[in-house]
């Protein structure tokens, strides 16, 4: 990041996407006072780097509640199993989220029970869960590893729902196949939503890149398209003119509206999807609405 800004001359950036990462080039924006935007990182910290770091995305204390209204209400579990991915913040940081609101609605959550990145055998955990009887399993961590837990879940009979966030949205987790059956996430838009500039952008989106565009290609082009604006509206690519305009943007995006509050986020509703594998593909189907109280 310091190359890019010092060397490159970079006026904006557009990332990243793992909150780690972002927690990692945030710090240097800040100290050159280049405006970031973040697309996908929702970590709450990564805007508390400073007031030049920005985010289209809803952070994962409100993902966290609006999975744990999602299976206590909709799918009537009171008894929940998490799993959480160590060395992943996002991971670490949603399950804290999930096992808050599910106990506050009145669900027993059970201890968190770890794995980390890159791990291929989930059988001894999952059995260890399925001996306490969990309406429900929340996977917290990213789609390489929720495909694998879906497949070896399945295996040894677990039938019930497994939950995860937006982390699970990557091609790694057609690897779950129809394991992946019975299976919710939250996310930050669905592509079947009939709002013309959803279906404007995933018309423009089949055309050329002949697939359907998921989710962090929405929220690329919605950072893409603030920051542009912020540009356009101050008139300067000038890191404090540009930072003033993207604290106060508010225009129509793909995934919400882009409207910062004073945090440099956005308050937007959230979408549950029913993840499906159909004719080889995974397929995310929309089930439900949920706002921020």
């Amino acid at each position: 990041m310091t190359k890019l800004i010092t060397q490159d001359k970079v006026v904006g950036v557009i990332g990243e996407v793992a909150s780690r990462r972002s927690l990692a080039a945030g710090p240097v924006c800040q100290k050159y006072q280049v405006p970031m935007v973040s697309p996908a990182s929702t970590n709450e910290r990564v805007t508390e780097i400073g007031d030049y770091i920005f985010r289209v995305c809803f952070i994962d204390p409100f993902q966290g509640e609006v999975l744990a209204k999602f299976a206590f209400n909709d799918l009537k579990a009171r008894k929940a199993a998490v799993l959480k991915d160590i060395q992943q913040d996002y991971s670490v940081g949603l399950t804290d989220s999930i096992v808050k609101h599910f106990t506050a609605l009145g669900g027993q959550a059970l201890d968190p029970v770890s794995y980390s990145s890159g791990d291929s055998d989930f059988r001894a955990i999952l059995t260890q869960v399925r001996s306490q009887k969990p309406d429900v399993i929340f996977v917290t961590g990213y789609y390489p590893e929720a495909a694998i837990i879906a497949r070896q879940a399945r295996e040894l009979g677990m039938k019930l729902p497994l939950l995860g966030g937006d982390g699970w949205v990557g091609q790694a987790l057609e690897n779950g196949r129809e394991a992946l059956a019975n299976s919710y996430i939250s996310n930050h838009y669905s592509a079947d939503n009939p709002d013309p500039v959803v279906q404007t952008f995933v018309k423009s989106y089949r055309a050329k890149f002949g697939k359907e565009p998921d989710s962090i290609a929405a929220l690329g082009y919605d950072a893409a398209k603030v920051l542009a604006e912020a540009m356009t509206s101050a008139g300067s690519t000038d890191g404090p003119k540009v930072r003033d305009a993207l604290a106060k943007a508010d225009v129509p995006g793909v995934t919400g509206r882009l409207k910062m509050n004073p945090k440099r986020n956005v308050d937007k509703p959230a979408v549950i999807q029913e993840v499906t594998f159909v004719n080889g593909a995974v397929k995310f189907v929309y089930k439900a609405t949920i706002n921020p109280d």
